[in-house]
């Protein structure tokens, strides 16, 4: 038996959500990037009590859709797997540079990257990759990848972007000697510009949280 892995390249459309209107009393643009599980019109709800007016939040869908706990009712996603990992963040970046495109950053608007859980690995990819300069990185409760360095942040080195790191006291996938590397890697990554929270509570978003981020 011969078996071989093929590759085709077909166009294929997704959605994403956004949140409030995009005005001259527009201040912050959020990319807000969600983790496994979500989909992007319930994870923008998490940033419902910003200033309407003063923030606009843009929510991307990752592609992979799929049942929750084999119920057959609620939907989840995911941004990609271990299989096939260069080729699938290869097509997410893609996605993610699509929505960009189609979206209009005014020059006098703070932009806010927002990636949570598994939104943290893409959220990093997409910036180092892509080259964006942010005003804002917020890493909550995530892991970096390990092929990123810190030569792929370099471009940030005259630039004012503060990158925060949040996590919970009790996150079950991030303690120990997990949260020790994660530590080590933002420190090694971003040097002192990068700000690590610690917060009571789980592998979970709070709005508090949010809201005290601008």
């Amino acid at each position: 038996m011969i078996k071989h892995e093929k590759q085709v390249t077909y166009q294929t459309t997704n959605t994403y959500e956004t949140l409030n209107v995009l005005s001259a009393k527009t201040k912050n643009i959020w990319i807000v990037l969600h983790g496994i599980g979500y989909l992007s019109k319930f994870f923008i709800k998490y940033f419902d009590e910003l200033n309407t007016e003063e923030n606009y939040v843009i929510a991307p869908q990752a592609p992979s859709k799929y049942y929750l706990k084999n119920e057959y009712k609620y939907v989840g996603a995911s941004w990609l797997t271990k299989e096939n990992r260069v080729l699938e963040t290869a097509n997410v970046l893609a996605y993610l540079d699509a929505v960009y495109a189609s979206e209009e950053f005014p020059a006098d608007c703070n932009l806010i990257v927002f990636g949570f859980s598994q939104g943290v690995s893409i959220a990093t990819r997409w910036i180092a990759s892509r080259k964006i300069e942010c005003t804002q990185l917020i890493l909550y409760a995530g892991g970096i990848p390990k092929e990123l360095t810190a030569e792929d942040f370099d471009f940030l080195k005259n630039k004012e972007t503060q990158v925060t790191a949040i996590v919970g006291n009790t996150d079950q996938y991030l303690n120990g000697e997990i949260l020790q590397y994660e530590t080590s890697r933002i420190e090694e990554l971003f040097r002192s510009r990068a700000e690590q929270q610690m917060f009571e509570g789980g592998h979970e978003l709070k709005k508090e949280i949010i809201n005290a981020l601008v």
